[in-house]
């Protein structure tokens, strides 16, 4: 990977692409080069001009322009979140091999550019897309990632800090499976600071109660269709995940992130790419970290995986 410049390609303005783009310029210094495609080059103008006339009020400077896929040969990392829509009355099959069909025609000139970096998911459904993303690429494992359950985790430490009375970024919590219906909380894993939550809800001068962690988990599994509901699209939550991965690769941080990863042994599983904590470095994934689950829990993961292989065996590739 290129250290000396860090260039992010960007596949896809529309508000997921953008939402991650802004906030990639706000934050400042997680990359100096960003290069916007679209198969709407008009648009993809006119994104990189509104950007880089707000560059004087960023941290720091970055060279921001709309471009074409020879653009990504020397680029670090790929973020692709260009897909289509679901039409009325489209099955989700149906939806998932119309978004196969825009990867190839995207993935395809990406790998003849002589790419050689990360390929970031964020399109949904975006495990199978992940998946989808690697066995058209033929890269290696660890240099194909999806967002995951990323924005599910940040929902869950969020709604568990603010019910705690805690301070979001000192509660230890994964939302784990499918970015979708299956993902669960392995409420097992769940700690503030390093005290177990089922311990805390145990001790009886306490208020708190598994019901209320419970509704808590289906908050954050229904978070996106309430979202949806009110404005029609969730996009600067996930923006902020993608900038957020993206920040820990280029910055060779080692740190965990839920993202999407592929199972080699891990849980029981292999090939399946799907939301896990993960360790994230300059050359992608370095490490699955594989929580001690419950009985139960892993019952959870597996039928998690199992919705998940269902809906990619169903694809022509």
């Amino acid at each position: 990977m290129n250290t000396d410049r860090r260039k992010v390609v960007l596949i896809g303005t529309g508000m997921v692409g953008m939402s991650f783009a802004y906030a990639l310029v706000n934050q400042g210094g997680v990359c100096n080069e960003l290069v916007l495609i679209d198969v709407n080059k008009t648009r993809a103008n006119g994104e990189a001009m509104d950007l880089n006339h707000g560059l004087a009020f960023a941290k720091s400077n970055m060279k921001i322009y709309a471009g074409e896929y020879h653009d990504c040969k020397d680029a670090d990392i790929i973020v692709i979140a260009a897909g289509v829509a679901q039409k009325e009355g489209e099955s989700r099959l149906d939806l998932l091999q119309r978004n196969t069909e825009v990867f190839r025609s995207i993935i395809t000139p990406v790998i003849k550019s002589g790419f050689d970096g990360i390929f970031l998911v964020a399109t949904n459904p975006v495990d199978i897309m992940t998946r989808v993303t690697y066995e058209l690429s033929r890269f290696g494992a660890s240099r194909v990632i999806g967002t995951g359950t990323s924005l599910d985790t940040a929902r869950l430490r969020y709604l568990l800090g603010d019910y705690l009375t805690v301070d979001p970024r000192n509660i230890h919590a994964y939302v784990i499976g499918e970015h979708g219906d299956s993902e669960f909380v392995p409420f097992s894993q769940v700690m503030l600071a390093t005290k177990p939550v089922l311990k805390i809800i145990e001790d009886e001068r306490n208020t708190y109660s598994m019901d209320d962690m419970k509704q808590i988990e289906e908050q954050v599994r229904t978070a996106a269709y309430k979202i949806i509901e009110a404005k029609k699209a969730t996009y600067y939550g996930i923006g902020m995940a993608l900038a957020r991965i993206v920040k820990a690769i280029l910055g060779d941080e080692n740190s965990v992130l839920t993202v999407s990863a592929k199972l080699c042994g891990e849980y029981g599983e292999r090939n399946v790419f799907i939301g896990v904590p993960t360790i994230i470095g300059r050359n992608g994934v370095k490490e699955i970290v594989e929580l001690d689950l419950t009985e139960e829990e892993k019952e959870k993961f597996r039928a998690s995986v199992k919705v998940l292989n269902e809906n990619f065996e169903g694809l022509t590739l």
